[in-house]
């Protein structure tokens, strides 16, 4: 494949209330690109075990283009518990297979290849994957073309100031949500300020394209020099939140890259969230309407 959208990282399955359901932020991200037209594949690892095996044909039922390794570590599961207003509160297991993605030559290949990536700060907990990680980056096209976007998902403390600005300064879109960028003002040293203002140090400091900001029910935006879109957030009964950050990133990346406006892309990001929000799980199948 030419011009693959890849979403890098955590494989795994959120076991819920009602049932498992499969999940992982690059999983649903590359899922939801691929609703919307374009070629995508996730990269993560599974164990050689039955939850793993299970992770692949779920991933072919979808149609779901992957590049995932064994690796002899469990696969990754994720205790998910909803509470009252269906906000996931998340007990992520460590050392699982996620964390030791291997790079190899096929991945050296596929980065070659690559349109756009999305990779998170979860991902990078242990070594392993966060090199590869780095490497894939590194071997990525280098062009103004390429959409390097940094998904920050601060869990359970699994992160840190480095991976963070390392994160940073290799990525040319940052998607971050409110609760998040209070906790990375506060470690970065500018606490003080409204969310907005963060923004704008965070996209000039970092040289950035774009900058997405998610505030829940407060709204989103998408600041880029010298301009911010701002979207309120469609009122919609809700079923749970699990995904639905990802699939505003993955609707916003697939219309910017089918050449939307950054406004017309917002719009859609906002509308493909809102409906991720009225089902379960991470993955529904979208509607007709927002695809085409």
């Amino acid at each position: 494949m030419k011009d693959v959208v890849v979403g890098m990282g955590e494989a795994l399955w959120d076991v819920l209330p009602e049932g498992k359901k499969i999940g992982g932020a690059p999983a649903n991200f590359a899922y939801h690109v691929s609703q919307f037209g374009l070629p995508s594949c996730v990269v993560s690892a599974i164990g050689d075990d039955a939850l793993g095996n299970e992770i692949i044909e779920n991933f072919v039922s979808k149609g779901l283009n992957h590049l995932i390794a064994k690796v002899p570590y469990p696969t990754g599961t994720v205790q998910v518990e909803i509470d009252q207003a269906g906000i996931p509160q998340y007990e992520i297991k460590e050392n699982v297979a996620w964390d030791n993605i291997p790079y190899t030559e096929e991945l050296e290949t596929l980065a070659a290849n690559t349109k756009a990536v999305c990779f998170g700060s979860l991902a990078q907990r242990n070594v392993v994957s966060r090199e590869t990680i780095n490497r894939f980056l590194d071997a990525m096209p280098k062009n103004d073309d390429s959409l390097i976007v940094f998904d920050v998902n601060l869990r359970q403390g699994f992160f840190n100031k480095e991976i963070l600005c390392n994160s940073m300064e290799r990525c040319n879109i940052l998607k971050i949500n409110d609760e998040e960028l209070v906790t990375v003002s506060r470690m970065f040293g500018y606490p003080g300020i409204d969310l907005q203002d963060k923004c704008w140090i965070l996209l000039g400091k970092y040289n950035l394209k774009m900058l997405i900001l998610t505030c829940g029910i407060n709204g989103s935006y998408v600041f880029t020099p010298g301009s911010v879109s701002f979207l309120p957030t469609p009122q919609v009964e809700v079923a749970d939140t699990v995904g639905a950050g990802d699939s505003f990133t993955a609707a916003f990346i697939a219309n910017i890259l089918k050449g939307k406006t950054v406004p017309e892309a917002h719009s859609l990001a906002v509308r493909t969230s809102a409906f991720v929000c009225t089902k379960k799980g991470a993955m529904p199948i979208l509607p007709t309407d927002l695809k085409e």
